[in-house]
């Protein structure tokens, strides 16, 4: 099952003059992954390009319906402290998984460390979106490298 499973990664933030180009990017990729085979893609639930990632698996669902969107989530209170508009996007997409799964009933400091190795670790793809060389992303696409996985980064592309 890992040969056919991706991963995603990417910042919270993504500018604004570039989201259309990372969307198109990010389906493309993702569309050429399915036609590979690959049909399951989880997505650990953030803000940014996680989120997008997620939405863009579940408008493909429907040209695509054998692909399968599994949220792996640090914990299950991950959405408390956000706004209400990011709130009922994430509530929206948490109701169309196809499989939700949670490191932790309640955060703990590692708690998201511990999502983006599970990801790596159940995955033989990797699309993300990385511009910087720090943070959490970075250091989830570099064990993903370690790892041997396939890395496909949306940001490399918007040249």
């Amino acid at each position: 099952m890992k040969e056919r499973t991706c991963c995603f990664t990417g910042h919270r933030e993504i500018p604004e003059e570039s989201l259309m180009k990372i969307k198109q990017r990010l389906e493309e990729q993702v569309v050429r992954l399915i036609q590979q085979g690959v049909i399951y893609y989880g997505a650990g639930g953030a803000l940014g390009f996680d989120t997008l990632a997620a939405q863009t698996i579940l408008a493909l669902k429907n040209a695509y319906p054998q692909v399968k969107l599994i949220l792996v989530l640090p914990c299950q209170n991950q959405s408390e402290r956000w706004n209400r508009a990011d709130r009922a996007i994430y509530e929206g997409i948490l109701v169309q998984a196809d499989k939700v799964v949670y490191i932790s009933e309640h955060y703990y400091k590692g708690c998201m460390h511990k999502r983006n190795r599970h990801l790596v670790d159940c995955s033989d793809y990797c699309i993300c979106y990385l511009n910087r060389l720090s943070g959490g992303t970075y250091y989830t696409v570099h064990y993903a490298r370690e790892k041997g996985l396939k890395i496909i980064n949306c940001a490399e592309q918007l040249g």
